[in-house]
């Protein structure tokens, strides 16, 4: 089967285990799906999740304006649409259960902090 242009591949086996892994037992953490891809939530919003090979955390401005002037990446599931806020780990990080651990508590602490989102109805 021919994947189309465009289209998204799957996250590596690998890369879901290690962030099932980095996500399990973080206080009022819920993992789901989203857009087929793992996702973890804190209070109804997205703190951490994968994207192809991508591993992305949800950041304050603190973090992320210190992460980017060290070479850290802002997320984009599509070129020229940012998602605010999400910066994806490097791949050294992401590689390291013990360094993407403690981004997933840091991206938890900066959920935790912001309002929770109540659950969508669903149709």
């Amino acid at each position: 089967m021919t994947e189309k242009p465009g289209a998204w591949r799957k996250a590596p086996p690998d890369l879901v285990d290690r962030f099932a892994a980095a996500v399990a037992g973080v206080e009022g953490m819920e993992q789901r799906q989203m857009f087929g891809y793992p996702a973890a939530f804190v209070g109804g919003n997205m703190v951490t999740g994968l994207h192809q090979e991508s591993w992305i955390v949800r950041l304050g401005e603190a973090d992320r304006s210190s992460l980017v002037e060290r070479g850290w990446q802002t997320f984009s599931p599509m070129p020229g649409r940012p998602m605010r806020e999400y910066l994806a780990l490097p791949s050294a990080v992401a590689a390291d259960a013990e360094a993407a651990r403690s981004w997933v508590e840091r991206a938890a602490a900066y959920g935790r902090s912001l309002p929770p989102k109540p659950p969508r109805k669903r149709r």
